[in-house]
């Protein structure tokens, strides 16, 4: 059975939020949390708390749902954890002779999908 947790909408690029996501990317979900819990970077951040949401996701299931009374969160692995590009917000800053530079803000959305399998 498969849980996922995505979050929407992250002032990061999703270029760097790969980094991160890579490093869980099949790994126990308690030892993933671990991973994320020593990552350096703000990306860990956003990724612990999409991880911890998505083992949320799965203890309500098991608490509320027909057919999910089987799922064992202590043996829930990262299936998949991906990350895409999503709006991006443009601005521009002031160059010379009158012209303008454009600055883009890049967002991203990160989605992990947990397993028991």
């Amino acid at each position: 059975m498969e849980v996922q947790a995505i979050t929407k909408n992250v002032r990061m690029s999703a270029q760097k939020m790969r980094e991160v996501v890579r490093q869980i990317q099949g790994l126990p979900a308690a030892q993933a949390s671990a991973v994320l819990a020593v990552v350096p970077r703000k990306g860990a951040r956003v990724v612990a708390k999409t991880l911890k949401s998505a083992l949320a996701n799965a203890e309500d299931l098991k608490t509320h749902k027909a057919g999910y009374e089987g799922l064992k969160t202590e043996q829930l692995r990262v299936k998949l954890a991906v990350t895409g590009k999503a709006t991006t917000i443009k601005r521009f800053i002031p160059k010379a002779r009158g012209s303008a530079g454009p600055i883009l803000k890049r967002n991203c959305h990160v989605k992990i999908v947990l397993t028991d399998e």
